[in-house]
Parts: structure tokens; sequence; C-alpha cells
């Protein structure tokens, strides 16, 4: 969070979030005097940031937005920043997709503008596991919930997949709900690579979120570009 504050902070201008989701990142953003607009694909996370919104009196800052990210509803050079956190590039499953996403940025973002781009980057070293108990919780005082997952690697797509199953019990009676979830981790040649046949200049490449310089093997990869 801290992180993101630093980088808006610095590169005064309208900002634009890529999967804002429910509005994690967006609303504190925003209650420090940002103008952001959040887009997302989730018809349901939005409603929840709405509703988030709506209450902390944020709508005058916070502009929320379901949208493609492959093809950005908004006029052409209306940012200053663009920021793709919580490596949201990753749930892109391929190089086409990826390039759409950055020449949509590119074209939103005025010359010179920012943006912001973070990556698990260890996330295809995770060893693989089947039906792993990863959460147990309680939803009221009557309700056990139970998270189960497995985790399946394909090394030669960089694909990560994971699959869940969500349990929740009330006595004896219990019901169930999966999903299944898929990230792509490029390397950072490739992330280059589409950056740069987008029309941006790699600034700074970073290992975590105090501003180290990044290095082989970090579990972060933080990279910021200009729009040229």
């Amino acid at each position: 969070m801290a992180f993101w504050q630093r980088i808006v902070a610095s590169n005064p201008g309208r900002v634009l979030e890529l999967g804002c989701g429910t509005g994690r990142l967006s609303l504190p953003l925003a209650r420090n005097g940002v103008e952001l607009t959040g887009v997302d694909r989730s018809r349901t996370m939005l409603a929840r940031a709405v509703a988030r919104r709506r209450r902390a009196k944020l709508a005058t800052r916070l502009q929320l937005v379901r949208a493609d990210i492959r093809a950005l509803p908004f006029e052409s050079r209306g940012f200053q920043v663009v920021i793709a956190p919580y490596g949201i590039i990753q749930s892109v499953l391929t190089d086409r997709d990826v390039l759409a996403v950055f020449v949509s940025v590119a074209r939103v973002l005025a010359p010179g503008g920012l943006l912001g781009i973070d990556v698990v980057a260890d996330l295809p070293r995770w060893p693989e596991y089947r039906e792993r108990v990863q959460l147990r919780g309680r939803q009221g005082p009557h309700v056990h919930l139970t998270l189960i997952e497995s985790v399946v690697q394909d090394p030669r797509r960089r694909m990560t997949r994971f699959a869940q199953r969500f349990v929740s019990r009330r006595g004896r009676r219990a019901t169930e709900h999966r999903f299944e979830i898929k990230f792509r981790t490029p390397s950072l040649r490739r992330l280059t690579t589409l950056l740069e046949q987008a029309g941006f200049r790699r600034d700074m490449l970073l290992g975590d979120y105090s501003g180290r310089e990044w290095q082989r093997g970090d579990e972060a990869m933080i990279i910021l570009a200009r729009r040229v």
C-alpha cells in the first residue's frame, strides 16, 4: 500500500488502477486525495467496491468502471499514471493479450506517463500439492469454513493453476463451492519486449516494495515504465 501511495504521490495527475476488485487499494489512494479510476471485469467485486465507496463518501474522487483491460473505454492521454498491482498482469494468459493490455494502456496514458506493474516472480517455483487444507475458520458462531487447495504447475507455459474448494459446514450440513484460477508468469525479457512493442521504456526494476533493485530469485518483480 505504502509503495503505491509513494508512486502516485511522486507522479501527480489522474490515476487508473487495473483490476481494482473490491477497492482494497483504490479506496485508500482516493482517501489520500488521489483522483482515481478503478477498472475491473467482475460485477460482484465492483458492487462491493461501490458499496465501500458510498460508505467512505468518495464518489467525487473514485470512479469505478466495469471493462476489459485489453480494451480500456477511456479517452486517449487521459491519465498520468496507470498501476497494475497484485499480479494482475499474471491473470492475462497469452502474450497477445498482454500486448493488447499494454497497447490499450499506452493509448490512455499521457506522453511520459508512468505504468507500474508488479509480478509474483517466484510463482512458477511454488511446489505442487494436492488437497491441502489452507485455511480453517468461522463465519459467525455456527458456521465452520475450510479452504482446500491444489497447485499444479505447467513449466513449459509458465502457468500455475490453483484448484480451490470452500467447504461451509453448519452442524451436519455442508455446502461446497469450487473454482479454479490460473496465473501466467512471463519472463522479465518477455515483459520488457512486450512493453517496448507497446511504446514504453523501462525506467526501474525493483525486487521489493522498499525500492530495492531487483535480483534474480526475488519473490517480487516491480516494473516502472514510461510512455514514450
